[in-house]
């Protein structure tokens, strides 16, 4: 045994002593001696000798070291003077003997000396509320700041990388503790505007400033260490439902204030070493803070619908405007000024800023995402600011960023996509339309070929879901949104990898055709002011015949399903004495072998889906009354179908498709006209009926005298002597599909 070790075990058999002869020498000179006698052996420990940290932990020190700490504080919030120096030296002692030592922190943790510290930890944030956390530094002494940074410190070491006290330590929430404590004392920002109060224990003002702002930056690095450390036991998947509750939002939305304007300039009192410290400090708890409020509201219900309440009540938060603070970062937050003056360090944190910002934005998406928040977050009380706060500032933001210079184009993706969500009502979606909002031409406006993807994306994303409601289709129509779909270029090639966004551009043709006769024009023939511009059918049936993903092929599809089923049934008698020329050119650009072979693949690759088999033959019927449409519709259910290898993953099966209808088909059919057989036979009984009649009255047409030209009455004869017996058998039944089956034939036979 050295001399070191000998010297480590008299001050760790004296502390023990000290402590057995407290309850009758509990006095100012007892606590000294413990304070000289844990800095001797804590100093000790310091050099690094894994024999003597063993051999120590393995004597009572461990219950010794919990013993005096619980002594110390004897049930106060707050440590008197007289013990402070010795609690100080016990928590170094606590934190260099499991150091890299996870048997130590094992018996540690059975001598409860980590949920001690906690304990002593839990004292000091009692002093913390969330509405004056964060504005300026809680007043401590020197003291106090060394007791909880090392205590933190304490909490670090034991926790790290060993998960019997990384549990036992979210199970007391101490993630939570150490947040408040961290953010109270070291407030990101608050160094630029004032130095903290002058306390006494130094005769020069400014020495107290820099030895406390070194104490309390310190502090707030360590504690985020702590936490990811914490927040790494709950596992990757759950980490921070386990480790934080909504209580924590209002302290680390205060992380936030300090990069909004106005800033403040380095006090000329703090040394230039000092200043970048702070800075680093500050930019660690930036990234923190956001980083956590992206991923609480990303998986905790009970944080998204807390931001949400809290926008209107913000007692939610004792006090603080959570939401609003991360909007207001999101909307005018920007890089620290003194930033300029680390060429090399601030670049880096420039980046890292705006990493800040987009996950913020996507904070800020999910909390508009949460259902139960699409209620909450719409305020309808002020007639003349439809959808109140939350609401408002969106609308402002896709106003005031939407135009030539289009810089924000973060502001424009939150607001376009949280708007998506809110407006899932019919009610809100049809108040963003009317006036006083009416926001389809600022839409409309944004959809430009030079625009960012992402901004299409958002934009594109809320138009759908405008779409969707009756009322708002021809005020979208009138705001030239078909046309701007046609130039967006979204339908390009080079856009393909994007098929989310694909996707919902379709969606909006396939919703504004719906029963919208000038918007089907608008789709499918060049606007008269504006011959030259690109027209939107002809790259959506260029994606669909491209595109290997069913989604897209198949809903691409129900646009023309659409296009075909509203110009059919349009009246032109009150239209302009133009409009039916322009109603009949465009019914001939629907007309073709590509879309009758469009509507046909649909059919064939539908066999789940009774919905889109319908609505096929009802387009391939209608296609049929058509002067020449005959002969297309005949050749696109007898031609054989392509071989389509559809890739799975999130598009595999139709959107809105409806409920699912097996065929009784093998495998892929042939032809249409196989799939067709297919489901007149229905051995199942699983088709409805209404799709079967409208197979029969498709069949029935196509039959019909003149429909297909003599020249192909060959192929008409196939078509009937492949069809007649599955109609023969269903003639017999006395029901709907009966009578429909019973005139195919009765036509036939004329």
């Amino acid at each position: 045994m050295n001399g070191t070790t000998s010297n480590a075990f008299r001050a760790s058999s004296k502390l023990g002593d000290l402590f057995a002869s407290l309850p009758v020498n509990d006095h100012a000179q007892q606590w000294a001696d413990i304070e000289l006698t844990a800095q001797s052996l804590a100093n000790d420990l310091r050099v690094r000798d894994v024999d003597q940290q063993s051999a120590l932990g393995k004597t009572l020190l461990p219950q010794t070291l919990t013993s005096l700490l619980k002594s110390a504080t004897d049930g106060a919030a707050v440590p008197k003077p007289p013990q402070k120096p010795a609690i100080y030296e016990l928590l170094r002692v606590g934190a260099n003997l499991c150091m890299d030592h996870d048997e130590n922190r094992s018996y540690l943790l059975e001598a409860g000396f980590p949920q001690t510290v906690l304990a002593l930890l839990e004292g000091y944030a009692e002093n913390v509320k969330p509405e004056q956390a964060g504005i300026d530094p809680l007043p401590m002494s020197i003291a106090d700041l060394k007791i909880v940074k090392t205590a933190i410190g304490v909490l670090l070491n034991a926790s790290f990388g060993y998960e019997p006290v990384k549990t036992r330590l979210v199970s007391l929430e101490a993630a939570l503790t150490i947040l408040k404590l961290s953010i109270a004392l070291y407030p990101p920002g608050a160094w630029l505007r004032a130095a903290p109060p002058a306390n006494g224990e130094s005769t020069t003002p400014d020495e107290v400033s820099e030895e406390e702002w070194t104490l309390r930056s310190g502090l707030s690095q360590w504690a985020w260490r702590a936490i990811s450390e914490l927040r790494e036991e709950a596992g990757e998947d759950t980490k921070d439902r386990a480790v934080f509750t909504p209580d924590a939002l209002p302290y680390l939305v205060r992380a936030l204030q300090a990069f909004v304007p106005p800033y403040g300039a380095p006090p000329a009192s703090l040394p230039s070493a000092l200043v970048r410290t702070l800075a680093a400090a500050d930019y660690t708890a930036l990234e923190e803070c956001a980083g956590l409020l992206e991923s609480l509201c990303m998986d905790v219900e009970d944080v998204r619908a807390a931001l949400a309440r809290g926008l209107a009540a913000p007692a939610e938060h004792g006090g603080v405007r959570v939401l609003a603070e991360m909007l207001a970062f999101v909307d005018a937050g920007d890089y620290a000024p003194h930033w300029g003056a680390e060429p090399d360090a601030g670049a880096g944190r420039r980046k890292g800023f705006d990493r800040c910002k987009a996950a913020l934005v996507k904070a800020v998406v999910e909390v508009a995402g949460e259902e139960k928040n699409v209620e909450v977050l719409w305020d309808g009380a002020d007639p003349a600011r439809p959808g109140g706060a939350f609401v408002d500032q969106m609308v402002r933001w896709i106003r005031t960023h939407g135009g030539a210079e289009k810089n924000r184009d973060d502001l424009i993706v939150c607001a376009t996509l949280s708007l998506g969500n809110i407006v899932r009502r019919d009610a809100h979606s049809k108040a963003v339309v009317d006036p006083p909002i009416a926001l389809a031409p600022d839409l409309a406006s944004l959809l430009v070929p030079e625009a960012d993807v992402q901004v299409k994306h958002g934009v594109v994303g809320l138009l759908k879901n405008l779409s969707q409601v009756k009322e708002n289709r021809a005020i979208l129509g009138r705001a030239g949104i078909i046309q701007k779909l046609a130039s967006s270029g979204l339908f390009s090639d080079k856009v393909d990898m994007l098929e989310m966004v694909q996707v919902y551009a379709i969606g909006i043709a396939k919703h504004l055709c719906n029963g919208e006769a000038d918007n089907t024009l608008a789709l499918l023939l060049p606007d008269p002011k504006q011959p030259e511009e690109p027209t939107l059918y002809p790259q959506i049936m260029a994606l669909v015949r491209r595109s290997d993903t069913v989604a897209i092929k198949s809903e691409g599809t129900r646009v023309f399903v659409n296009a075909i089923k509203t110009l059919w049934s349009a009246d032109a008698a009150s239209k302009e004495a133009d409009w039916a020329e322009r109603r009949k050119e465009a019914m001939e650009k629907l007309v073709t072998p590509q879309c009758a072979a469009a509507l046909a693949q649909l059919i064939g690759r539908s066999k789940k889906y009774a919905i889109l088999i319908n609505e096929g033959v009802v387009a391939l019927s209608l296609l049929s009354t058509h002067a020449t449409g005959g002969l297309v519709v005949l050749d696109a259910i007898m031609n054989p179908l392509p071989v389509e290898t559809p890739r799975s993953g999130a598009f595999a099966v139709p959107m809105s498709a409806g409920p699912a209808a097996d065929s009784p088909a093998v495998g892929t059919p042939r032809r249409a006209l196989d799939m067709l057989v297919s489901c007149l036979r229905n051995p199942d009984g699983r088709l409805p009926a209404e799709v079967r009649a409208n197979i029969c009255a498709l069949l029935g047409h196509l039959g019909r005298a003149g429909v297909v030209p003599e020249s192909r009455a060959h192929d008409l004869r196939v078509l009937q002597e492949e069809c007649r017996e599955v109609l023969e058998g269903a003639a017999k039944d006395a029901n709907p599909v009966g009578a429909a089956a019973k005139r195919v034939l009765e036509t036939w036979g004329q």
